[in-house]
């Protein structure tokens, strides 16, 4: 059987960091309030490089770059599309 997946808030990660920042071991964490290993190490890299634990925050300019022209890119391939149909049903008529 599965384990639900449980959410935190960002609250409850920052009190996990500041108890690791604080001396308090990793195993000690994770076995008392039952969390993955992985998930606590991640918090506390999170946390320390931009004090954030939002997925977007983390990422670096050219990134954030690269998926607004990603986007953009689309959007435009879209208008392309629209505007060929457009032109081939006033052919029509």
């Amino acid at each position: 059987m599965s384990k639900k997946r449980r959410t935190f808030t960002t609250d409850f990660k920052k009190q996990m960091v500041a108890l690791y920042e604080n001396g308090k071991s990793r195993q000690d964490i994770v076995r008392e309030y039952e969390l993955t290993a992985s998930a606590l190490d991640r918090w506390i890299t999170q946390f320390q490089q931009t004090g954030s634990f939002k997925e977007k925050d983390d990422r670096r300019p050219e990134d954030q770059e690269l998926i607004e022209l990603r986007k953009r890119n689309k959007q435009i391939e879209m208008e392309v599309d629209i505007l060929k149909q457009a032109a081939l049903s006033m052919g029509r008529k």
